[in-house]
C-alpha cells in the first residue's frame, strides 16, 4: 500500500526536526564552560607624605595613612618643642598628600622699657641700668676716701679706693682684689690688664692714675 503525499511530508518535517535538535546540542556541548568570576582585591591605600618643620622635636617628611590630621604629624615628628604655639595650629584638620605643617614658636616677651629721669626742666632722658664696664664714676679724692700722691696704688687700695677710678665698678673692684690675692701684687701698672674685663681700652683711661708704689 503506497503512501500518500501527506504522510511523506510528515516523516521529512519529523526528520528535520531531529536534525535540527541534534545539531543544537551538539554546539552546546561543544561550548566551554564558563570561567568564574574572580574579584580583583581592593588597591593598597597610597599613604599621605606630610612635611613636618617648625617647632616639633624631629623636622621631616613623614608618612601617614589616609584620614590623618595635624596631630598625627606632630606625633610622627616627635611631638612638639617647649617653646611651640600650638594654639594657633587647628589640630583637627585633615591632611593631603604633600602638605605642609609648620609649628610656630610663641613670641618672646617684650622687656619693658628703662625707666627715664629727668635732666633738667622738663626733659626727660634714659636712665641705663649700669653694667661692670659703664660704671658711673665717682669723684676721686672723696671724703674719707686716702689718695697717695693723686694716684691710687692698686696693690694696696681697697675696694672703695678702686671704685674712684674710671671704669672701675663695685664687681671690678672686687676682681683686682681677688686677683692680687691669688697671683701676688702687680708688678706694673700694665698688669692690671691681665684682670678679666680690663682692656687696652680701659687701661688707657688708668694709666695715669694708678701706681705700684
Amino acid at each position: 500500500m503506497g503512501l500518500d503525499r501527506k504522510t511523506i511530508y510528515g516523516v521529512l518535517y519529523g526528520l528535520l526536526l531531529s536534525l535540527a535538535v541534534t545539531g543544537v546540542l551538539l554546539v552546546a556541548a561543544r561550548r566551554p564552560a564558563p570561567r568564574p568570576v574572580e574579584l580583583a582585591p581592593p588597591p593598597t591605600p597610597v599613604p599621605l607624605r606630610v612635611y613636618v618643620l617648625g617647632a616639633v622635636v624631629t623636622e621631616g617628611v613623614y608618612e601617614l595613612p589616609p584620614g590623618s590630621i595635624v596631630r598625627d604629624a606632630l606625633a610622627a615628628a616627635g611631638g612638639t618643642t617647649e617653646g611651640a604655639d600650638v594654639a594657633q595650629l587647628n589640630l583637627a584638620q585633615p591632611l593631603s598628600d604633600g602638605d605642609r605643617v609648620e609649628v610656630p614658636e610663641t613670641p618672646p616677651t617684650r622687656t619693658p622699657a628703662p625707666p627715664t629721669v629727668t635732666v633738667g626742666p622738663g626733659t626727660p632722658s634714659p636712665s641705663p641700668a649700669p653694667t661692670e664696664t659703664e660704671t658711673p664714676l665717682p669723684s676721686r679724692g672723696g671724703a674719707g676716701i686716702p689718695v697717695a700722691g693723686g694716684k691710687v696704688n692698686i696693690n694696696t687700695a681697697t675696694a672703695a679706693e678702686l671704685e674712684t677710678l674710671p671704669r672701675i665698678g663695685p664687681a671690678m673692684a672686687q676682681r683686682i682684689i681677688e686677683y692680687r690675692t691669688a697671683n701676688g701684687p702687680f708688678p706694673s701698672i700694665e698688669a692690671i690688664q691681665n684682670v678679666k674685663g680690663i682692656g687696652p681700652a680701659t687701661f688707657e683711661q688708668l694709666k695715669d692714675l694708678i701706681t705700684v708704689e
